[in-house]
């Protein structure tokens, strides 16, 4: 077996939910791992079709609407035969340059795990500028040795049965991978518009947690000084409290981060993240007049089988 082809232990776990138009090139971009899972939320397209012809094991998983959601459920239920497991998205690709790296990186027993750098794609664009790159993600790590934070929002409804921009909580040293992991969705505006409108739900309540001061107590925790994410964290208990932050979110993506140089795409983005932030503004308003509560219904849970099945290889 060549080195191109021969398989790297590695466990890859992808969390999907009708993904029909992505999975293709994401489960070929992960052909080289040795072992694919691929956790399933009901699809009601040919997803599950898909990943029988890509010889991935299926596991469904049905959400209780409580702690934990979907990647961190998998970390603790899964038979994972390897040591490394790397998150995949279905709208995200690894490249053969990145997986050369991984199979060195994964050698190294000084690291317990690696930040990933996506490199996001919009409208046919990479987004190079705006702040979108570089965009660090905590993907590739020792099992036993990482587990997402839980950020207290699993209460709000309607936002989905995934971890959406929880962060992993790594024991053990941590380094930076070169190559880029790449974020493309083949999807239209219509699911990006419908995806974040989820996602404002949960970005309100973390809104909604910093501003009635709740603890970092199980989170990555915010830090000036620390790594890019806690950082990150550091400056949005800063963000939450000023005004005009739609505009202001424009002005800092179009203008302050050059988002302007990435053209058509650019603009567009800039204007929709605009458009984000006023939705989570609403329903952090919505938040603080009700109680902590968004006025919104929700869609019926499934019901789970009593005991979850083991997982199928669907390829036999």
């Amino acid at each position: 077996m060549s080195t191109m082809t021969a398989k790297i232990p590695v466990s890859v776990l992808i969390p999907a939910k009708n993904e029909q138009l992505n999975l293709p090139a994401c489960l070929d971009s992960v052909a080289r791992a040795d072992e694919i899972f691929v956790v399933d939320s009901q699809s009601s397209d040919r997803s599950v079709e898909i990943c029988q012809q890509y010889g991935a094991t299926v596991v469904q998983f049905y959400f209780n609407g409580r702690w934990p959601k979907k990647k961190n459920w998998s970390l603790e239920n899964l038979p994972f035969r390897n040591d490394w497991i790397l998150i995949v998205d279905c709208d995200e690709r690894i490249t053969p340059e990145l997986w050369d790296e991984i199979a060195e990186a994964i050698q190294n027993p000084n690291y317990n795990g690696y930040y990933l750098n996506r490199k996001v794609f919009f409208l046919g664009k990479w987004i190079r500028y705006g702040g979108k790159y570089p965009d660090w993600n905590l993907r590739l790590f020792r099992h036993q040795c990482g587990r997402y934070e839980n950020l207290h929002t699993e209460d709000i409804p309607n936002t989905g049965d995934n971890e959406v921009h929880e962060h992993v909580i790594l024991k053990g040293n941590v380094g930076y991978l070169k190559q880029d992991m790449l974020h493309i969705d083949f999807r239209d505006i219509f699911h990006w518009l419908e995806r974040h409108n989820r996602y404002s739900n949960w970005e309100a309540r973390v809104y909604y947690n910093i501003l009635t001061g709740q603890n970092d107590s199980g989170t990555i925790g915010s830090n000036l000084f620390g790594d890019a994410v806690q950082r990150k964290r550091f400056l949005k208990k800063i963000w939450v409290k000023l005004p005009f932050k739609p505009l202001l979110r424009f002005i800092l993506f179009y203008f302050i981060r050059l988002g302007f140089l990435d053209g058509q795409a650019g603009y567009i983005y800039g204007r929709l993240l605009s458009q984000y932030e006023y939705q989570i503004g609403v329903k952090l308003y919505e938040l603080r007049n009700f109680g902590g509560q968004l006025n919104v219904s929700t869609d019926p849970e499934p019901t789970p089988p009593k005991s979850l099945p083991e997982p199928v290889n669907l390829s036999s």
